[in-house]
């Protein structure tokens, strides 16, 4: 189970930082690399150990190991946490940007975002994975972090949940793609919907599947 381990050892190598909190080292992580439509969202969140709710400290976890009800219950705590308790901002690159730049950079565009978007300074970052967004404070990256850290656990279960959230909204405008079940990844229902309904704009036609999908109706 992740736990405030890393936060502490990064937070000391940095010296004081703020008299009453330390150095505030903050979470990263993405959702939605993987699926063939929809934007990709990552998370930023800083969170003060000392006074943390139970239910986020024992409940925290990488999102993909949560069902969809925990994860919801936990994301609506992490919203509700005072400012000195904590912080969440959302960052995201768009369909277009993803085809522009290549998932791993709109990724980490993202990341950036949601630092950028924090509404207190990070003197540092634990950032999910093993690549690097660009931040002006020291970073560290963490392979499965959301499994270590409770801060990149709490940004995963962040960026999981609101884009859970936008692929559903997405399935209204664009439904028989099963978006509202599927976020985008490439099930046998969202083939289906692709075979039957053609490509949207959502879709991200740098992935082959749908470049392929493309290319069968040009």
């Amino acid at each position: 189970m992740p736990d405030f381990s890393l936060e502490h050892a990064f937070a000391e190598s940095l010296g004081p930082g703020d008299p009453r909190a330390g150095p505030r080292v903050i979470g990263l992580d993405e959702a939605g690399r993987g699926p063939w439509a929809g934007p990709v969202v990552a998370a930023a969140v800083w969170l003060r150990c000392e006074g943390l709710p139970a239910a986020l400290r024992d409940g925290l976890d990488d999102s993909k190991k949560l069902t969809a009800r925990a994860r919801e219950a936990l994301f609506d705590a992490l919203q509700a946490l005072p400012p000195e308790a904590g912080a969440v901002a959302l960052g995201a690159a768009s369909v277009e940007e993803i085809d522009r730049l290549n998932i791993l950079q709109a990724s980490l565009l993202a990341m950036g975002r949601a630092a950028a978007a924090l509404p207190l300074r990070a003197d540092a970052a634990l950032v999910d994975g093993n690549q690097k967004p660009d931040l002006p404070c020291p970073l560290r990256t963490v392979v499965k972090g959301d499994s270590r850290s409770l801060s990149i656990a709490a940004a995963s279960v962040i960026a999981k949940v609101s884009r859970d959230r936008t692929m559903a909204a997405l399935a209204r405008d664009h439904p028989g793609y099963g978006w509202e079940r599927n976020q985008g990844y490439g099930t046998a229902e969202h083939r289906q919907g692709i075979a039957r309904l053609g490509v949207t704009p959502q879709h991200r036609r740098s992935f082959r599947p749908v470049r392929e999908a493309i290319a069968k109706v040009s």
